[in-house]
């Protein structure tokens, strides 16, 4: 308090930061401050130094120069449990949660509540029905967070978070997995956290989330500050710019394709249902073209994708598959039919994270590639390289390099490389840029455009309209397990889609 007995507002200041892993310096002397009751928009592609840093605020990384200060108390370093005590919370892109227990026991980790030194399970229980409650959301406490969906694991997360007494929130991609409607209602909850002093950094590739919900924007590129400034003095093309380093074209609809489109669907869903998941549903993909299939998590739009690959099974209806209705029994069937799959959990449900990104592209071709049953690095790295500099895969000229070390957006795009050196002739992409940067996203949009171009049937699946819109020629709206509504054209629109979804 000052001498008035009036609480400052919590403020942050980290001045100079430098940080370098293996000789390499990835931040270079970035400056970044917030103030409570404000949101600072953190933007920057994968690789641009923001995660670095905001793991230095919160104790996760030490820096090798600069420091924090935190009201009026400078910090050369902070540990995790500092910077707890001192009110900085974060919450990260990937998953900080334990999967074998509870949505209430997660909530309350580390926190139990007790009661004469046993565990209080209903008290706990309360805890966690309040803060979802506060969310807007409806998941039961009981269950098992492994059990849960994607977008409800991230929810979980944001409300363990928020039932602490933070004054300083970090979110990385709080939104990369919710729905419209659950999106709105957390940016209504940031507004109440902000009108009620706490400080915020937001961290998303979701330029739109931007306007939306900060304050200010400041954009990192190579570890540098190259955007800095209120929010309602820039604009889309300014903070793009910014992250990239060039000029870009607006975002907006692709132009309408004009090689020629199959007749016959390469991959069709008729009257199909699944249990409680979705029913009546009627969709189709012919090759040359990119279709997106639009809902909110909950709308059932996953779970139509995920019987492409066999994860899930019809109860009715048919799905046909390069004119064959017959059941797909598994994944090694959808493969075999020609499907390739792309999991909206890449790092639980596709990628290899200690093995080389050769090997990840290979994986499914192994019977191709390999010569008397043995298959070699040589082949291994032939496919990768048929596939690098098409779809723009950054990372060192070395295909023994680990997948983990790659950026997200890299890492899709090895994933989308497996499927092409099999040869898919559908493509099923469940969430294809969760936690993707604009320029990575940017580049597989135009590789599914490409890949349409050359007769492949691409069936996005997404909860991100803006995604529907760049990139789709006709998309299906989905909403409590149907199809609502089915757009081409100009009718592609991002107000017409949250429409028909509800939103």
């Amino acid at each position: 308090m000052d001498g008035s007995g009036v609480s400052q507002p919590f403020r942050l200041e980290a001045r100079r930061i430098r940080k370098s892993f293996g000789g390499v310096e990835v931040l270079h002397g970035v400056d970044l401050h917030v103030t409570g009751g404000s949101v600072l928009a953190l933007l920057g592609e994968n690789g641009a130094g923001k995660s670095t840093m905001v793991k230095i605020i919160a104790g996760d990384y030490q820096a090798d120069a600069g420091e924090i200060a935190i009201d009026d108390a400078a910090y050369a370093a902070l540990t995790p449990r500092q910077a707890r005590d001192l009110g900085v919370a974060i919450i990260f892109q990937e998953f900080q949660d334990a999967s074998t227990l509870t949505v209430a026991e997660n909530i309350s980790l580390g926190r139990l509540p007790a009661r004469r030194g046993f565990v209080s399970w209903s008290e706990m229980r309360a805890r966690a029905r309040r803060v979802l409650d506060q969310l807007g959301v409806e998941i039961d406490p009981d269950a098992t967070v492994g059990s849960l969906r994607v977008g409800e694991r991230q929810i979980v997360e944001i409300a363990r978070s928020l039932s602490g007494s933070a004054r300083l929130l970090i979110l990385d991609e709080p939104t990369a997995a919710l729905s419209h409607h659950e999106a709105e209602v957390l940016f209504d909850f940031i507004r109440r956290l902000r009108s009620q002093g706490v400080a915020l950094i937001y961290i998303t590739h979701r330029l739109d989330e931007v306007t939306e919900i900060a304050d200010r924007v400041q954009v990192l590129r190579d570890g540098q500050t190259s955007l800095l400034t209120d929010v309602a003095q820039t604009n889309r093309r300014e903070m793009v710019e910014a992250m990239i380093g060039r000029r870009m074209d607006a975002v907006g609809r692709p132009a309408a394709p004009t090689h020629p489109i199959g007749e016959t669907p390469a991959i069709a869903w008729q009257g199909a249902s699944s249990g409680r998941a979705f029913h009546d549903v009627t969709i189709e993909a012919r090759p040359g073209e990119v279709v997106a299939i639009f809902g909110k998590l909950g709308s059932g739009a996953a779970e139509v994708g995920e019987t492409a690959f066999g994860i899930r099974t019809l109860d009715a209806g048919t799905l046909t598959v390069m004119g064959k209705d017959d059941a797909i029994s598994g994944p090694v069937a959808a493969i075999d039919r020609g499907v390739g799959f792309l999991p909206a959990d890449r790092k639980a449900g596709g990628a290899f994270l200690v093995r080389p990104i050769a090997e990840n592209v290979a994986i499914v071709s192994w019977p191709q590639l390999s010569r008397g049953g043995v298959i070699t690095d040589a082949a291994e790295a032939g496919a990768f390289s048929r596939w690098k500099e098409r779809l723009a895969i950054r990372s060192r000229n070395d295909p023994r390099q680990t997948m983990g070390t790659l950026s997200g957006g890299n890492q899709q795009k090895v994933l989308l490389a497996r499927w092409l050196e099999r040869d898919s002739r559908v493509l099923v992409l469940l969430e294809p840029t969760r936690g993707v940067d604009v320029g990575a996203r940017a580049d597989i949009y135009r590789s599914l455009r490409e890949l349409a171009a050359q007769g492949v049937a691409v069936v996005a699946v997404t909860s991100d309209y803006e995604e529907a819109v760049q990139v789709a020629d006709r998309v299906y709206v989905m909403s409590k397990g149907a199809v609502v509504a089915a757009l081409t054209g100009d009718g592609i629109e991002s107000g017409s889609l949250l429409a028909a979804a509800g939103g």
